[in-house]
């Protein structure tokens, strides 16, 4: 695979040098070879994947949470036990509920404006929730308790570390914050002068890739606080950054932008090693619709793209050329990986949930139940469960199971 140059070594970085924080994380769990196929994936009792169904009468779903009374704009699961869900809404409300039945374990009170990130820690530990004005909350799992709360500037994205209790969020003055839970250390990240849009966490836990507006691209340091690179130039996008992907060995960044585009980044060098046209457009479109989902595949040499043109883009690392186009019959709005196999998933605009062979191209299944757009998806660490947040102001479980697993 040409994708650059190789990460520089490990310099031995520690949990008090970083706030001193955040210590790399050498424990990465990575996929040996090729995990199950589709072949061996059973979808329930679901029936739905001839097509012949009508989205509004069959419910596919194992639960339906309906606390909410507006659009669900997040959803995560935990990723340590797989038992508990978190979902965000317009109603400004976020609540914790048990993956099994539904039943509300607490809620999340106190926030300003719609709750759009939720998210759990690495360990399951705490689990954050952040609402568009700009007030982010941290809530333990066990207790119930919030042990910490602050306020920023309107909030773009959260992230938690992979291994450390460590929160990393952009908002829309620019700025990136990194904050050590519970104790409230804080660094910040200057922006210069347009929205963080959108931003993550690297795989080697001491660097953050982060997306601005402007379409340019950040790595930072996040032990020194410092850019270490700043991709600005002729060849930074030509609208605002919608979505960033880093590769599980480190080197390798992508982003999806409004200019229909998706480039493939040297994450030690900024230097763009393809620019992809990922849009596919409908030529009777007058605008060329955005890039909503950047995402690498863990096992296979592949990188996934999403469009609002509604097509599925399977691109192959080695070579940058297209594999396949799955296209879809609205917008696309998230694609998930399954974390222990090469099952990709979508969500989009119709309310559906599919699931695709990456080597055929073909649709395999679809999960069926919402009277609106889905707005978030979740998988949970084990790949037996999906949880969807949708404009119906609902959040649904669905089951999968792999046998043998």
């Amino acid at each position: 695979m040409e994708n650059g140059d190789e990460l520089p070594e490990d310099e031995g970085v520690g949990d008090e040098e970083l706030f001193e924080v955040i210590e790399r994380d050498e424990g990465f769990e990575e996929e040996d070879g090729l995990a199950m196929g589709l072949e061996d994936v059973e979808i329930g009792d679901n029936d739905s994947g001839e097509g012949d169904a009508d989205a509004e009468t069959v419910d596919d779903s194992l639960l339906t949470f309906d606390k909410h009374t507006a659009s669900v704009f997040s959803v995560a699961i935990d990723p340590a036990n797989n038992t508990h869900v978190v979902s965000g809404g317009e109603d400004d409300k976020a609540y914790v509920w048990k993956i099994s039945d539904g039943q509300v374990a607490f809620n999340c009170p106190g926030h300003k404006d719609s709750v759009t990130c939720t998210a759990f820690s690495h360990d399951s530990k705490f689990v954050s929730t952040g609402d568009m004005s700009g007030l982010v909350k941290v809530w333990e799992l066990e207790s119930a308790q919030e042990v910490w709360n602050f306020e920023c500037a309107d909030l773009e994205w959260l992230d938690w570390h992979h291994s450390a209790h460590v929160l990393l969020a952009g908002t829309a003055d620019g700025n990136v914050w990194m904050w050590k839970i519970p104790s409230g250390e804080t660094k910040t990240f200057q922006g210069h002068g347009c929205r963080s849009t959108c931003g993550m966490f690297m795989k080697d836990g001491i660097r953050a890739c982060v997306g601005y507006e402007d379409g340019s691209v950040k790595v930072w340091d996040v032990k020194k606080g410092t850019p270490a690179f700043h991709l600005s130039d002729g060849t930074s996008h030509e609208g605002s950054v919608t979505c960033i992907g880093c590769h599980k060995d480190g080197n390798l960044i992508a982003t999806g932008a409004e200019d229909s585009k998706s480039k493939i980044i040297n994450s030690t060098t900024g230097k763009v090693l393809v620019t992809l046209d990922a849009g596919f457009p409908d030529p009777r479109e007058e605008n060329p619709p955005s890039i909503e989902a950047v995402t690498f595949s863990d096992s296979l040499p592949i990188i996934a793209t999403a469009s609002l043109s509604g097509v599925l883009g399977l691109w192959d690392l080695t070579t940058y050329r297209l594999r396949q186009q799955c296209k879809h019959p609205a917008s696309i709005v998230r694609l998930k990986w399954d974390p222990t196999s090469s099952i990709l998933y979508s969500c989009c605009l119709d309310g559906v949930v599919r699931v695709w062979d990456i080597r055929s191209g073909n649709c395999e299944r679809e999960w069926l139940g919402h009277r609106s757009e889905i707005l978030d998806l979740a998988i949970s660490r084990n790949g037996t469960k999906i949880v969807t947040g949708s404009g119906d102001s609902t959040a649904k479980v669905f089951n999968v199971t792999i046998p043998g697993r």
